[in-house]
């Protein structure tokens, strides 16, 4: 069991689902990136739960921003703190998504949660994600904590968690492309949506940008709202050290041990959430900053499969890895991490299987990985609608520069063959949480 993904015992038949599903069926899945009236309603019968939280850490962003939730979370709870947490999407069950003062929400709660929504909002007038951000506010709401960590879903301007009248802080992880439909074609649009979860007088820290485009952006925002932006990279930074990072503001340094999450990103993801934490009304202990790097934990990012059904079935001298990435800088920061992997043993190589939603762009995440790639197979992502197939995908995965890729019938299929008359080496699963989600449950998360 992954101790990061430990579940409630009564979740093998969870009746929260049935529930949940009828207010995704009602609007046929379709997203809808707006605050509308219904939804404040809702929020109003319920007696305005977010109103009723305690400080709030309020985290968009495209690339990092649940690895920084996840690092904020356990530098709190090693300090002694308890702390309610939201995010999305979930891997292997909806109650990942809410965990309330360290713990998921177990199934009874959720479902008396769901049952009083269903009555003040019937299904086609909210949407599934309005129905479970206004579930964790009001199970937030109940429980006492010292701090919530709540994840923007989609955007931010517009998003579910943007009711949030006064957060203590907010943070912007690193932007890039990803959901234009919904955000805008450039950077400078996508930035402002982010963006929308600034608040006058509130601090805002945004991780180190990779172009000036965003943070002229951003500057243009923080301005706009009257909030008080810290930039990494200006105002704060993080650099490589012997034993791990040195993470450096205006009063202070501190030297910290290497991530427990794996990439060279993940110290400024890090650094994100220390910056953050500047912005709360209590002090974290440096120690506890120090077991949080340590301890944090967010499966399927880069995350080693060491044990499972599927880690089990592979020959020896066999590395099983996972990662849920699927655009451009998610490409670019496997690639920085595939660099490393060559860079320490050369004679190791890396396979790879891939599966990924229509909705995104296969070329923009497979160009950076093209290069350090020996053979790649690729997959549907069982049960999902929007996938490519995998005859598809091996077409685009071909198209980006990966000559060996041939498609397989599933993971148990890709594994075997990958497997076969090969030197041993690393396997990477990528290309979509969706699938992540899959492997986690196939290989017994």
């Amino acid at each position: 069991m992954n101790p990061a993904l430990t579940l409630p015992a009564d979740l093998a038949q969870p009746r929260s689902a049935d529930i949940l599903q009828r207010f995704c069926r009602a609007r046929d899945g379709v997203i809808r990136l707006a605050l509308e009236p219904a939804y404040f309603d809702l929020l109003e019968k319920l007696g305005n739960p977010h109103k009723k939280l305690p400080p709030v850490i309020h985290v968009a962003g495209t690339n990092g921003k649940g690895s920084t939730c996840a690092f904020l979370r356990a530098m709190l709870e090693a300090d002694g703190r308890r702390v309610h947490v939201y995010t999305s999407p979930h891997l292997v069950t909806f109650h990942e998504r809410i965990r309330v003062a360290g713990q998921l929400i177990g199934e009874d709660e959720l479902v008396d949660l769901f049952r009083d929504i269903e009555r003040l909002a019937k299904p086609g007038k909210v949407s599934d994600f309005e129905v479970a951000t206004a579930a964790a506010f009001t199970a937030f709401s109940r429980h006492p904590a010292d701090a919530v960590i709540l994840e923007v879903g989609l955007g931010g301007r517009l998003d579910a968690t943007n009711v949030i009248e006064r957060p203590a802080v907010s943070a912007i992880a690193r932007l890039s492309y990803d959901h234009c439909k919904f955000l805008g074609n450039t950077l400078t649009e996508i930035a402002r949506e982010k963006a929308g979860i600034m608040r006058q007088g509130v601090d805002c820290f945004a991780a180190r940008q990779p172009d000036a485009e965003s943070v002229t952006a951003l500057r243009a925002a923080a301005i706009e709202t009257g909030a008080r932006l810290h930039l990494g990279g200006v105002d704060w930074s993080i650099e490589p050290a012997p034993t791990g990072f040195r993470f450096s503001a205006a009063n202070a340094t501190i030297t910290l041990p290497h991530p427990s999450l794996l990439g060279a990103h993940q110290m400024e993801n890090a650094g994100l959430a220390i910056a953050a934490l500047s912005g709360l009304p209590f002090a974290v202990r440096k120690e506890a900053i120090a077991r949080g790097v340590q301890q944090a934990e967010w499966p399927a990012r880069l995350q080693k499969l060491s044990q499972g059904r599927l880690a089990d079935k592979l020959p020896p001298g066999w590395e099983l890895w996972l990662d849920g990435g699927h655009n451009d800088s998610a490409g670019e920061v496997l690639a920085h991490q595939m660099r490393a992997w060559r860079d320490e043993n050369p004679a190791q190589p890396l396979d790879v299987v891939f599966g990924m939603l229509t909705t995104k762009s296969p070329g923009d995440f497979l160009r950076p990985l093209a290069p350090f790639i020996r053979t790649a197979r690729t997959m549907a992502i069982p049960d999902e609608t929007l996938g490519f197939s995998a005859e598809a995908l091996a077409n685009e995965t071909r198209a980006s520069g990966i000559s060996s890729a041939q498609a397989s019938t599933d993971i148990n299929a890709a594994l075997r063959e990958l497997t076969v008359a090969q030197v041993p080496g690393r396997i990477l699963i990528c290309g979509s949480l969706y699938l992540a989600g899959h492997i986690l449950r196939a290989n017994g998360a």
